[in-house]
């Protein structure tokens, strides 16, 4: 038995310890903490002897559940501030607020801050790839609740982020239960 097979041989046992009926909460749970997402969690849950289908399916509705959270709160924060704001400013997705408009049109107001070049970046993106690009490219660099953020902070619709959002987990899970089922039968030869 060579060192990995040893070493998932134990992890296994270790996940054997804990009743059949809690394994896929704990999955769930670990597919909500960001940067593990849906396919770390599948993954651990198949290294652990989790069927490769339960596994994936806690994963990612750990991780849904987790996104569905995101989206309620950023999108309650965005709307209180967008409602304290006196002027709207820079209503549309790229579009920048203009200097001096705001404070021509209320005496004593600043004007608006210029966009920053990492939000300048994140619009040029945006505008290229759209939400589902935004969504499903996502996970390569940063985790699928940071971009649900990101998206509704920018004005996106809540049910374009959590449909672009759940395709995503969906697709992204899966590939990574695959790989792990296929490296683990094919590969390593562990049961």
């Amino acid at each position: 038995m060579s060192r990995i097979q040893q070493l998932i041989s134990n992890f296994q046992e270790l996940v054997a310890q804990v009743p059949e009926i809690v394994q896929p909460l704990i999955i769930l749970l670990a597919g909500a903490v960001p940067f593990v997402d849906g396919e770390g969690a599948a993954i651990i849950g198949i290294i652990g002897g989790v069927h490769p289908v339960v596994a994936a399916v806690a994963a990612a509705a750990g991780n849904f559940l987790c996104v569905l959270l995101v989206v309620a709160v950023t999108s309650r924060a965005r709307t209180a501030v967008i409602d304290r704001r006196p002027t709207p400013v820079g209503a549309s997705v790229g579009m920048g607020a203009r200097a001096g408009v705001g404070a021509q049109a209320l005496p004593g107001m600043a004007p608006a801050k210029p966009e920053s070049k990492g939000r300048e970046r994140f619009n040029r993106w945006l505008f290229r790839f759209g939400v589902p690009g935004a969504s499903i490219l996502g996970p390569l660099a940063i985790p699928s609740q940071i971009t649900s953020a990101i998206l509704i902070g920018g004005g996106t619709p809540r049910r374009w982020v959590l449909l672009w959002q759940a395709v995503s987990i969906a697709l992204w899970t899966t590939v990574g239960a695959v790989s792990v089922w296929a490296a683990l039968t094919y590969v390593v030869e562990v049961s």
